[in-house]
């Protein structure tokens, strides 16, 4: 027997306030960022700092992806339709993907940036004082702006927030490393701006290779990780009525996860009772559980099958 359930994991009322903090924490970033990429640019061509100027790339880098997040949340959460029966959750991971993407593209072309430089180190300016104080002003800005928006990602469990969060704090690092940069190019050490130049680069494209590299098995159903898997077997395992279970399968679905089991039941109860108890088992696993859908097989136990019968 095959009982087929699906069901939101989320009260309406829950998923707009997910949706209204999504949106709050991304339109944020977004402001800060048009704030900080338009200094760090503006200031890296006076200031003649290469290392300023590709912090404020990657700054461009972080406002181009949070109009993707914003997207992204836009179509998630459409509901199902004859196309998508399941819903379109995996708009997230496809984000993500982009996401890690443009990382990974911004990445390279600062390492190829930094690296002609080194090809005629004397030719390579001082840095004027100003662009320090945006390089401190901006390593602050992002740290604060990572801390608030992982905060929100972790509350409102969504994986694309998170990667989004994480994005800022890659900049907050990159920050920290430009400000060291300039630093010593103002000791008489020119040739460390380039360098910082080059390890921002290597950070945002090992960041951005990640992020691609996750949300491309998460499209690929790639299944929950072990502890949620155990997580959800031991609530099914509790539902009364649930003898034992085996195939138990879950593959992802944006930040959802979907599953099938076969539930063994006592073969002499009848058909409705059996079916209580999937239902039973579905409630607890999406009550408990990010999961978007439950598929139950009803497998009875007890009983002889007819094929095993000896023939008098």
């Amino acid at each position: 027997m095959t009982i087929h359930t699906s069901h939101t994991p989320h009260e309406p009322g829950d998923m707009a306030a997910r949706d209204r903090a999504a949106h709050r924490s991304t339109m944020v970033s977004v402001w800060v960022n048009i704030v900080l990429a338009t200094a760090q640019v503006l200031i890296g061509v006076f200031a003649k700092s290469q290392a300023l100027v590709a912090d404020g790339i990657h700054s461009l880098s972080d406002l181009l992806s949070d109009f993707v997040v914003l997207l992204a949340g836009h179509h998630s959460r459409k509901a199902p339709d004859a196309d998508h029966q399941y819903g379109h959750q995996r708009y997230e991971n496809a984000a993500s993907l982009v996401l890690g993407m443009l990382l990974l593209a911004v990445g390279i072309g600062m390492l190829w940036s930094a690296a002609v430089k080194f090809h005629d180190p004397s030719a390579i300016p001082t840095v004027h004082s100003i662009a320090l104080w945006v390089a401190i002003t901006a390593l602050v800005s992002k740290e604060l702006l990572f801390r608030f928006m992982l905060a929100v990602a972790q509350r409102v469990r969504s994986s694309m927030l998170v990667a989004n969060a994480w994005h800022a704090r890659s900049d907050a690092a990159s920050s920290l490393v430009v400000a060291i940069g300039i630093v010593g190019n103002l000791m008489g050490y020119p040739i460390l701006d380039p360098i910082a130049a080059l390890i921002v680069g290597f950070i945002v494209g090992k960041m951005g290779w990640s992020f691609a590299w996750n949300s491309l098995h998460d499209l690929m159903d790639r299944a929950a990780d072990a502890e949620e898997t155990a997580a959800i077997r031991q609530t099914l395992l509790v539902t009364p009525g649930v003898l034992a279970l085996h195939d138990l399968r879950t593959r992802k679905m944006g930040d959802l996860i979907v599953v099938d089991v076969h539930l063994e039941v006592d073969g002499h109860m009848n058909v409705f009772d059996a079916h209580d108890i999937a239902e039973r088992a579905r409630d607890m696993v999406m009550q408990q559980h990010p999961v978007l859908n439950v598929m139950t097989h009803i497998d009875p136990v007890g009983l002889e099958h007819p094929a095993d019968r000896s023939i008098a």
